[in-house]
């Protein structure tokens, strides 16, 4: 118990340390002079994940259409805005795409960059709406480990980077990550408003593509940091590269569960489905053969013979009516 308890007070002692060197900037700022909020808005979210789909199992799905026509497009003009100012900001900053310390001052520039870092880090919990619509419309299959994982520790995990480092380095993933939910979400928005634009929407691989090429140059780009000894948190540059790669390996099976592995059974299928229909024609056409052979000839056929039969049958009766009769007058 002792042990426990001296662990306790020492990790409170090292937070309290590291608030006198967190970014006086952001302090007042919403959602960042504690972690309580956030810590409890991701407690929430994994309340609702284990409460949500027990809420909905006799339950009919929620369309919720137009809901996610709105919030996907919103999304992508959220992350465009973060995407711009970062951008611009770092454009008027003079930063460098290879190392960049962090600057703590009131410069404008800097702290432009410090508020779309910011926003990014609130769009990560906006994202939690996606969770919360899959369960809603009963998509318990997208509600993978990958998808809880990715959104609970990104929103949780840039709460930290806002807190202590918001600016220099951190700009180059957020800036990364941006354009890349543009797209994501314009796909998302796209195909939310029905078959009609469904049917045009054939990149959705390509951005699981996108997402892993991102994780392979935030590791380079970290990993260069490191070599040329960039003024910035070591431990910020060794943990996200451990971080990256999980998202590759997690993403790397996404990708082939989703696009390899189920490639043979869609070609067996589709040649299955091919062989079927070309042996299903052929039975079709034998059958309209046989339907007109039956249908029509057999019928002409019939119908000749039925006459002729009619036709014969009365030199056939009469014969013997004569026959009887010839009987008849000689008996």
């Amino acid at each position: 118990m002792e042990i426990l308890t001296h662990l306790f007070n020492d990790t409170v002692e090292f937070y309290k340390w590291s608030l006198t060197i967190a970014d006086k900037r952001v302090q007042k700022w919403p959602l960042m002079d504690n972690p309580l909020p956030t810590l409890a808005i991701s407690s929430s979210y994994l309340l609702f994940l284990w409460l949500g789909p027990k809420y909905m199992k006799n339950r009919e799905p929620f369309q919720l259409r137009k809901t996610l026509i709105v919030y996907n497009f919103s999304m992508v003009f959220l992350n465009f805005f973060i995407f711009k100012e970062l951008f611009m900001a770092a454009r008027s900053a003079s930063y460098s795409y290879i190392c960049q310390r962090v600057d703590y001052s009131d410069d404008p520039n800097e702290v432009r960059v410090a508020g779309a870092l910011w926003w990014y880090f609130v769009s990560k919990g906006v994202e939690y709406l996606d969770t919360v619509f899959f369960i809603l419309r009963k998509k318990f299959n997208q509600v993978s480990f990958l998808h809880v994982y990715h959104h609970c520790t990104m929103f949780t995990l840039w709460w930290i980077g806002i807190k202590w480092v918001a600016g220099g380095q951190s700009f180059f993933g957020a800036h990364m990550n941006a354009a890349i939910h543009v797209l994501m979400y314009l796909y998302y928005g796209l195909a939310s408003c029905g078959p009609k634009i469904q049917k045009y929407l054939w990149w959705k691989k390509y951005l699981t593509i996108i997402q892993m090429i991102q994780f392979h140059v935030t590791i380079g780009h970290t990993a260069l940091s490191l070599y040329v000894d960039c003024d910035f948190p070591h431990w910020m540059h060794y943990s996200l590269i451990c971080y990256a790669i999980t998202f590759i390996v997690l993403f790397g099976n996404f990708y082939y569960q989703t696009y390899r592995r189920q490639q043979p059974r869609r070609d067996a299928s589709s040649s299955s489905s091919s062989s079927s229909s070309t042996s299903s024609a052929s039975r079709a056409g034998k059958a309209l053969a046989n339907g007109t052979f039956n249908g029509l000839s057999s019928k002409a056929a019939n119908g000749a013979s039925a006459a002729g039969r009619g036709e014969d049958s009365k030199p056939q009766e009469n014969p013997g009516r004569r026959k009887r009769k010839g009987r008849a007058k000689r008996d």
